[in-house]
């Protein structure tokens, strides 16, 4: 009897040392083969860094789950029973979770389509920023205030994508107020000289400078000139100020509404309207009755 039990300990000891040692060993081969996918990924001129990311956990969860199997069937578990059990349950939680799986099917589609990359600055739900990571779930922008903000695949998916760095420039236009009395084409000079003269303009596409609109108080005079991505934000700063001190030097202004104090003076009042006297007539018994109105007959 104790031969028996000390047969079993050891057939279980070495199975599990056995397995033990499996996993440990799976368990690294699938760290270092992803990591090394990686690397291989990232080396590739088409293949960017969003890509390869999603590569590298793929590769990675696929071999820990051979590592799993292999475990399971030292330990005499029937795969095949597992395995329709584990689709069962997936199946379950596939219909709790529908939201989830919008979300990754939408995390591989912009992992294979690539509408946006990490490192682009983007519009995503109505969030801007730049994105920082990108995963099968969510999408993370890092916005102008330094906020982080994690937007959903699904809904990043289903809303308009706009990628400001794609192109490689983006077109800062600005919209300026002018007086109506002012020269419309003097204050398009002075644009162009302040815009344009700037080196960090572009030239290609060319600056436009039109009327935007007609305004209340001012004529709304736009420009348009594109500069490098990484340049816009501050471009956009200091052509505002700029273009605020060539206006003032060349004596174009920029009107803006006034509040005006009305001094309210005393209002005579009128006097009501003098009725002129009725005139009367002697009757026949002396007692004077009312003129005779033609206008009333008789």
């Amino acid at each position: 009897m104790n031969q028996e039990i000390t047969d079993i300990a050891l057939v279980w000891g070495v199975r599990i040392a056995s397995a033990a040692a499996v996993l440990v060993i799976g368990l690294w081969l699938a760290f270092f083969v992803s990591r090394v996918a990686r690397r291989q990924a990232e080396k590739h001129p088409r293949i960017d860094t969003t890509l390869s990311t999603f590569l590298f956990r793929l590769v990675r969860y696929a071999l820990i789950l051979v590592v799993i199997v292999v475990v399971l069937q030292m330990f005499g578990v029937q795969t095949a029973s597992l395995v329709a059990i584990v689709g069962a349950s997936a199946l379950a939680i596939g219909l709790a979770l529908q939201g989830t799986l919008t979300n990754v099917a939408s995390g591989i589609l912009v992992a294979i389509v690539r509408p946006y990359r990490i490192g682009d600055f983007v519009e995503l739900n109505g969030k801007e920023g730049l994105v920082t990571d990108l995963d099968l779930f969510f999408t993370e922008l890092r916005t102008k205030e330094n906020r982080r903000v994690i937007v959903p695949n699904g809904q990043a998916i289903a809303n308009p994508i706009v990628n400001h760095t794609t192109a490689g420039q983006r077109c800062c236009v600005i919209v300026f107020g002018i007086d109506y009395a002012d020269d419309i084409d003097h204050a398009f000079a002075v644009l162009r000289e302040v815009m344009v003269g700037d080196p960090r303009a572009s030239s290609h596409p060319e600056p436009w400078f039109g009327v935007e609109s007609l305004g209340d108080y001012s004529v709304n005079v736009s420009a348009r000139v594109c500069v490098k991505a990484g340049d816009y934000k501050n471009y956009k700063a200091d052509m505002l100020k700029a273009v605020k001190e060539a206006f003032d030097r060349e004596g174009i202004e920029v009107p803006y509404p006034h509040a005006v104090e009305i001094s309210k003076g005393e209002v005579p009042l009128r006097s009501p309207p003098i009725k002129p006297p009725v005139k009367l007539q002697p009757g026949a018994d002396g007692a004077g009755a009312p003129a005779h109105r033609p206008d009333r007959g008789g």
